[in-house]
């Protein structure tokens, strides 16, 4: 069985800007995808685990306010129904410390990338990574 490809994107950033900046990237990809923005990994993790929708993928921060995308992410790997869901789970982050990058790959993290400074570099990772997902084959 494949992954559901037309899944919401689940995109976990604290900041506005970021936040207006992957919106208008994927406007820009024009992907099918909706796109749902999280501030907070308490409302993300309730998100999950309450919807009928089976999200596509999971972009998040790791430096977030109550509770860390690390955090997020053992959650969910603690989580029976949302293990099952297989949903790819990325940081995208400032992070860069080799501890955190090690931390994160021992949660089976899809991804770890860093946020490129420039909106170019971002929009170009963004096609990437969505790209990748959409021919990857995935278990459910």
């Amino acid at each position: 069985m494949v992954m559901l490809k037309n899944g919401p994107i689940v995109i976990i950033e604290d900041d506005a800007d970021d936040q207006e900046l992957l919106n208008e990237i994927f406007r820009d990809l024009q992907l099918t995808n909706l796109v749902k923005f999280f501030s907070s990994c308490l409302n993300a993790f309730d998100y999950l685990i309450t919807t009928i929708e089976r999200p596509f993928l999971i972009i998040s921060d790791i430096n977030l306010p109550a509770m860390s995308g690390l955090e997020l992410c053992r959650k969910i790997s603690e989580n029976e129904s949302l293990k099952r869901k297989s949903i790819p789970f990325i940081f995208l982050t400032t992070t860069n410390d080799h501890k955190v990058i090690t931390e994160a790959y021992k949660m089976f993290v899809q991804g770890f990338f860093v946020k490129p400074t420039s909106i170019k570099d971002l929009r170009e990772m963004m096609k990437m990574i969505v790209d990748y997902w959409k021919v990857c084959r995935h278990p459910l």
